[in-house]
């Protein structure tokens, strides 16, 4: 069991890890623009993926997925996760990493807003005052600014709608990523079509080895999600929670120290109640989870 959990802990620290430091593997494709980075990240996500399944799932993998219900969720998710894909790539190569990072932190918190109005969730004390203390940052954030931090929001709303809508979902990771990536694929494809057509595309006209860069944006997409998956089959939910916040720190740790971008003192301070935010929020799942753990086992009264 120890190895086991220590397996699934390497496997974790490796898949957000990945994610935490994937800026700087965008940074050495900038020239292409977000755009083209984001449809050939589509169109070898899709081409790895299917590899993958082939020899990694067994055959008809594809069978419960293949109802409308499901189909209709997952091109919904596409269309979220290219979203939250568009505007991560962007942002990176603009020198906002700081705000890619607030809004990983700030998702568990945005998934806990979308579970009160769309699943009718309640919430405990101490997540209404995780949630209060977001909005304060927020609300410190834009004036910091001088405008909401769009770019931090729309990651963690849409990363989060994302993440509700595959919880509806009966289906795995790379069998989900699989479906995602061919709704997906044809514009991709089409898109960098068009570039080629307008002597725009940077694939194939850069050198090999920005070629092969591009490529490897397929792996960056596959391998963390296979990591993820390990782990999420080894470890509790309680240290998947605490592990997601390495994404949002290496984020946080590139974008300060290694571009060099300035951190005012409203952005200090908006920074420090989402961290704040965060404790009480980490603090009060696990006292609930401990609890319920302690809980003793009802037993039925006899007829």
């Amino acid at each position: 069991m120890a190895d086991r959990s220590s397996r699934g802990i390497a496997y974790g620290l490796g898949a957000y890890g990945i994610w935490g430091l994937v800026p700087l593997f965008w940074r050495l494709v900038e020239s292409a623009g977000a755009l083209e980075i984001l449809a050939s990240r589509v169109v070898w996500s899709l081409v790895f993926a299917v590899i993958t399944a082939a020899v990694a799932l067994p055959r008809r993998w594809f069978r419960p997925l293949a109802n409308r219900r499901s189909l209709l969720l997952l091109g919904v998710a596409a269309v979220l996760i290219s979203v939250n894909w568009g505007v991560y790539i962007w942002a990176t190569n603009h020198d906002h990493v700081t705000e890619t990072a607030l809004g990983y932190y700030v998702n568990p918190i945005v998934s806990i807003v979308l579970g009160v109005l769309v699943l009718r969730e309640r919430l405990a004390r101490w997540q209404w005052v995780a949630v209060g203390l977001a909005l304060v940052a927020v609300v410190v954030l834009t004036v910091d600014y001088g405008r909401p931090p769009w770019i931090s929001l729309t990651l963690a709303l849409s990363f989060g709608g994302y993440g509700l809508i595959k919880n509806r979902v009966n289906g795995g990771a790379l069998q989900t990523l699989v479906v995602e990536s061919a709704f997906l694929f044809l514009p991709a494809l089409g898109y960098l079509v068009f570039l080629e057509s307008r002597g725009r595309l940077t694939f194939g006209h850069q050198g090999w080895a920005h070629s092969l860069l591009l490529v490897a944006g397929g792996l960056v997409t596959l391998i963390p999600l296979i990591l993820f998956s390990a782990a999420a089959t080894r470890l509790p939910l309680s240290v998947i929670g605490l592990l997601q916040y390495v994404t949002p720190t290496c984020q946080f740790l590139l974008g300060v120290l290694w571009f060099g971008e300035a951190m005012s003192t409203g952005r200090w301070i908006g920074f420090g109640i989402v961290w704040l935010a965060l404790v009480v929020l980490t603090v009060g799942s696990l006292t609930a989870a401990r609890r319920r753990r302690r809980a003793p086992l009802e037993v039925p009264e006899p007829v």
